[in-house]
């Protein structure tokens, strides 16, 4: 009996399908039932060979070997997962395999995963899609009732080869050519270089920033403080002498009138549904998550607890389809800490989203993350996962409950010849608010005291105001994935259709691929992390001079995007777009290679590296600092000091460990120091349960890694208590 074979991206999707469709019989890498074979990819397991695989002359990196211009591409199995593609392998080429089921994500890369497989596999068998954005029971069986045809993804496909080979081309070829001439490991690509350059750019502004002193006056009486502006409106201004000349001007008056009290109804609605990078930024705005932090947390919501839709999604809504599952999952979040707003929407009788939320348009692969309709086992989450669940069942439940609604109140007071104003509020309906008044949200009324148009105001003084202009703040994690998600502030004296396009593309990388773009550029050294901000390291401004101006701006994935999108609707072929990236990437090595530009460490510490010799250089990662070889060959590393989760006694910030063996000692900012050894005397003494030297091992070697996984999380417990 023939069957089909079904081919999942991750092994925890898998098992979800494989339960559905019934295919309970273990076999090596797949589940096998009876009329279905389900296996699983690790992610990717091919993807394109090095340089060497296109002979031994490219395993020694010269410059008269570049550019690279593979003709056709190869593909290899990733090594580390060599073992599940033969598995996958095996499964495709059984001869009671009839046709395949790609099941792997719902978009562009997903399709590149799964296509890969099967041409490294050598399998042309017929091919059919599920396309689904949850992997509840319910999804499954949906998509599987409604397979498409896989001959209608073909573009999809091409454009997913493009791109991949296009990064290949520019990336390899001039991370090789600035690494071999500045003989310094200086990496470069679409994404990550123009991030950095954003970063620089920031930098720049605050450094050329000059502050202005502004300034304003202030109406005060017995119940209310009163702002000036002019007829422009303006409060404020930067003539100082005006100011006070207007401010002269009311020595004598001491009486002010009412000219009017404006009364506006006023409304606010719920927050948009989270997309994958307004989740990260609001993690890091609450807690300070990296963006690698939260995607790996909510990972963990949707492939093991199955509480909410797909992660990687750049959607703020939800399409027309899923209107009648809606109930089911506000019935799903019947929890404790949701019971009560999830009871008063089902007692109100009619359930539906504000307006906005439902937008087919809005949605291309994938809609908003929301809550599945499977109820979690609260008890079972982490705490972490339990503080991002609560994120996402509270700001889906708001769309429900109606907007903010309010009556502002505006008093318009005339002193002399000056106008004044104060303003005030009263809460008419809470809203949506309702859903988070457990939290710190402000929903207290502003109330004005009761003025009447006409009344006498006794003026008790006025006085001057003043400020002065702030720079524009540094990036951190979360300000910086939303300048990744529109960097079109980055791109001035490019054209309107480009930045347009960046806009409607989502920006710089993925919402898949932005939080290991930071991790990358962190792991290079070339920006580091002092508290929350995101600073440029020597190195970085360094690549930034000697890289070409054109891998610096965002425009070119805009452009790259415009021709992959045209791939993807069959309006351009493959071949056109890669002839235009092989032309970029020659002008670009030929640039790097004529360039008499030098690279200068300047981080040479007086110890020489124990493999090679040659003067080790200190850098600041993301965890601490680390000693590392200046030459790229010899690869040599070693951890000088790790920022750890252990906090001051005195200021309760995080500490420093440095030295070895023995020696090990906690530093801190604030300038307190303590041996290891008295630390875990002190923490045993407060009752705390002493870190042997393993659990400390283990958790050192865990603060080099970009997330925080278990051990690190158990650890942070521990030294906190």
């Amino acid at each position: 009996m023939s069957k089909s074979l079904v081919l999942a991206e991750k092994p925890s999707v898998a098992r979800d399908i494989a339960r559905v469709l019934g295919c309970n019989k273990k076999g090596n890498g797949f589940l096998e039932g009876t009329n279905y074979i389900v296996t699983w990819a690790l992610g990717h397991l091919v993807t394109h060979a090095d340089p060497e695989g296109y002979g031994n002359e490219f395993k020694e990196w010269k410059l008269e070997h570049l550019p690279i211009v593979p003709e056709p591409f190869k593909l290899v199995p990733i090594r580390q997962t060599m073992k599940q593609f033969n598995a996958v392998k095996a499964q495709l080429r059984r001869n009671d395999v009839k046709d395949i089921i790609i099941a792997t994500d719902a978009g562009r890369e997903g399709e590149l995963v799964a296509r890969w497989i099967l041409e490294m596999a050598k399998v042309k068998k017929p091919i059919k899609r599920l396309w689904i954005s949850s992997v509840t029971d319910k999804a499954i069986k949906d998509g599987f009732n409604n397979l498409k045809d896989g001959r209608a993804y073909e573009n999809l496909y091409e454009a997913a080869v493009a791109r991949a080979e296009a990064d290949w081309v520019v990336g390899i070829n001039a991370t090789r050519a600035l690494t071999v001439k500045y003989n310094a490991q200086l990496s470069t690509g679409r994404v990550q270089t123009p991030t950095l350059a954003m970063i620089a750019e920031r930098e720049n502004q605050i450094r050329d920033f000059k502050p202005k002193p502004f300034y304003g006056m202030q109406a005060l009486t017995e119940t209310a403080k009163f702002t000036w502006h002019d007829k422009a409106g303006q409060t404020q201004g930067f003539d100082k002498e005006l100011i006070e000349k207007r401010m002269s001007s009311l020595n004598s008056v001491h009486i002010g009138v009412i000219k009017e009290v404006k009364t506006t109804p006023k409304s606010q609605p719920a927050p948009h549904l989270f997309d994958l990078t307004e989740l990260q930024k609001e993690a890091h705005r609450l807690w300070s998550w990296s963006a690698k932090e939260t995607l790996s947390t909510l990972q963990g919501l949707y492939e093991r607890h199955k509480a909410v839709t797909y992660p990687r999604t750049d959607s703020k809504h939800l399409t027309s389809d899923m209107e009648s599952t809606l109930i089911e999952r506000i019935k799903a979040v019947d929890l404790g800490p949701y019971r009560k707003s999830v009871n008063t929407l089902l007692r109100s009788g009619t359930i539906k989203p504000q307006r906005g939320v439902i937008d087919d348009k809005k949605v291309s692969d994938h809609h908003a993350i929301i809550p599945t309709e499977e109820t979690p086992i609260l008890q079972s989450l982490s705490d972490k996962e339990k503080r991002l669940y609560d994120l996402i069942v509270k700001r889906f439940l708001a769309v429900f409950f109606g907007a903010f609604r309010y009556d502002q109140v505006i008093a318009e007071l005339t002193v002399g010849s000056e106008m004044f104003n104060a303003k005030g509020r009263t809460i008419t309906d809470i809203g949506w608010k309702k859903v988070y008044q457990d939290d710190d949200v402000e929903v207290e009324s502003d109330t004005l005291p009761s003025f009447t148009k006409g009344e006498e105001i006794k003026i008790r003084a006025i006085v001057m105001t003043d400020g002065k202009t702030k720079p524009p703040a540094r990036f951190n994690e979360g300000t910086l994935l939303g300048a990744m998600e529109n960097p079109s502030q980055f791109m001035k004296g490019e054209s309107k259709d480009l930045i347009k396009t960046i806009g409607e593309t989502g920006g710089l990388g993925t919402v898949a691929t932005r939080a290991d773009v930071i991790e990358r550029l962190f792991g290079s050294f070339v920006m580091e992390k002092k508290g929350n901000d995101i600073y440029t390291t020597s190195k970085g401004r360094q690549l930034l001079e000697l890289v070409p101006e054109d891998l610096k701006s965002p425009a070119l994935t805009a452009e790259w995007e415009q021709g992959l999108s045209k791939i993807a609707s069959g309006q351009m072929k493959k071949a056109a777009f890669m002839k235009d990236m092989i032309l970029f990437s020659k002008k670009n090595v030929t640039e790097i290679k004529t360039d008499e530009k030098k690279y200068k460490h300047d981080n040479v510490t007086g110890k020489a590296c124990p493999d090679c010799g040659k003067l080790l250089l200190e850098v600041t990662g993301k965890r601490g600092k680390m000693l590392v070889c200046q030459d790229r060959e010899c690869g040599h590393r070693k951890n000088v000091s790790t920022l750890t989760n252990a906090r001051c006694p005195v200021c309760k910030k995080k500490l420093e460990l440095r030295g070895e063996g023995d020696g090990k000692i906690f530093v801190c900012k604030c300038g307190h120091r303590e041996k290891l050894s008295a630390f875990e005397k002190r923490r045993e003494n407060s009752g705390g349960k002493k870190a042997d030297k393993r659990d400390v091992q283990k958790f050192m070697k865990k603060q080099e890694e970009p997330e925080n996984t278990a051990m690190a999380e158990a650890l942070k417990k521990l030294f906190e208590k």
